[in-house]
């Protein structure tokens, strides 16, 4: 076996080995928001309904959508790591788009919902009741725990650079800055403003129809073979041409696939060299690519540079 073949299998071995850390990462921290969702979408619930806050039992169903959330992630984590078969030769990344997608939806009807219940609110204000402190105390815990969430999960996720985990993060991160929202309506009601409350959820309504927004976009341009960034295209561009034996290359195309990128790419090699040496040299700068950056698969076509085209043969396809 040639060194090469040796090379690009190693690099087979290693983006593997990288996945299987993915998928272990996720499955760990969403195990973790499971367990901190449970609790904090309980306490929260039966918390204000005992004391009439409407803010907190927003917050609290707010928590129950991070709870499906979460369970969509680990689905979409187990199937993302399946194997290429007869039907998905690229593999199967795109669960992960498709679950940024449904998170994103899954927000956005979350945040309908509490715009709604909380403009009936404002229907008839003499009938909003005061809040017991109780309220306040909830809210505070769930926004410490839900901050905290926020980090460990933005943490990991950037780790092992997974889109799907990022957006479950800042999912977290939603909650943390409705809890803060909250927590502001319960003081202001309780300091004899009841229109606070119901505002509170209103603003909580807002911000995660936002969120559900943007997530949903992203994921929707994801699935439509939206380039690699600029910086991951200029990264792939270097490590191409920093390669020994490599004198050029042009027409450049790369597209996302879940949290990877799928790359076309045209290769120019001296053109007196033979076609084995030609390949050798484009399998080394493929294996670069693959080894050093989020890429899944790099396609490389040989064009020859330094020689003038034969007469009589034209261009061939």
């Amino acid at each position: 076996m040639s060194q090469t073949h040796t090379f690009a299998r190693d690099e087979a071995d290693n983006a593997e080995r990288r996945q299987a850390e993915r998928r272990q990462a996720a499955r760990r921290s969403t195990l973790v928001s499971v367990a901190v969702n449970i609790v904090l979408s309980t306490l929260q619930i039966v918390a204000g309904a005992w004391s009439h806050s409407s803010a907190l039992i927003a917050d609290g169903v707010h928590s129950l959508s991070d709870l499906f959330a979460d369970f969509v992630v680990l689905l979409a984590g187990r199937h993302s790591g399946k194997e290429p078969d007869d039907d998905h030769h690229y593999g199967h990344q795109r669960y992960e788009n498709a679950a940024s997608l449904v998170l994103g939806l899954l927000l956005l009807a979350v945040g309908g919902g509490m715009l709604y219940s909380a403009a009936g609110k404002f229907l008839h204000p003499e009938d909003i009741p005061s809040v017991h402190s109780l309220a306040l105390w909830i809210a505070a815990l769930a926004l410490l725990a839900k901050e905290t969430l926020f980090r460990y999960m933005l943490a990991v996720a950037q780790r092992v650079r997974s889109s799907m985990l990022v957006a479950n993060a800042w999912h977290a991160r939603s909650d943390a800055a409705s809890s803060l929202v909250v927590a502001a309506g319960v003081a202001g009601n309780l300091m004899g403003y009841p229109i606070l409350d119901p505002v509170a959820a209103l603003v909580v309504g807002l911000l995660v129809g936002k969120m559900g927004w943007n997530f949903a976009w992203d994921a929707l341009h994801d699935l439509m073979d939206r380039a690699a960034s600029e910086e991951d295209i200029a990264a792939i561009r270097d490590t191409l041409l920093d390669t020994p034996g490599i004198v050029g290359i042009h027409d450049l195309r790369t597209r996302k696939m879940g949290d990877l990128i799928l790359v076309d790419v045209h290769l120019e090699v001296d053109g007196r060299i033979n076609v084995y040496q030609a390949h050798e040299i484009t399998e080394r700068a493929r294996g670069r690519v693959l080894n050093e950056l989020p890429v899944l698969d790099v396609m490389t076509h040989i064009d020859p540079a330094g020689l003038e085209e034969p007469r009589g043969l034209g261009r061939m396809a």
